[in-house]
């Protein structure tokens, strides 16, 4: 017999451990008068914004117009 800790969230009973059992496989289940603290999930960030920190704020004025120049510079002013 293995024993394996839980808890109930409402609908089913949510095992806090890996089982290693079997469909079908009997159990016997305890209601315990304790409660568990459950950790709050990790909230996804976007990436908006992510490489802020890294921006070089003298290099913005440069970057208006980047791709236009580069174009011209490889294939000449056509």
């Amino acid at each position: 017999m293995l024993a394996v800790q839980g808890y109930f969230d409402g609908t089913a009973i949510q095992p806090l451990e890996k089982i290693i059992a079997k469909p079908r496989q009997r159990v016997i289940i305890a209601i315990m008068d304790e409660f568990v603290e459950l950790e709050e999930p990790a909230r996804k960030k976007g990436m908006r914004g992510i490489l802020a920190q890294y921006a070089n704020p003298a290099l913005t004025k440069k970057e208006k117009g980047a791709w236009e120049r580069a174009v011209v510079k490889k294939n000449g002013d056509v």
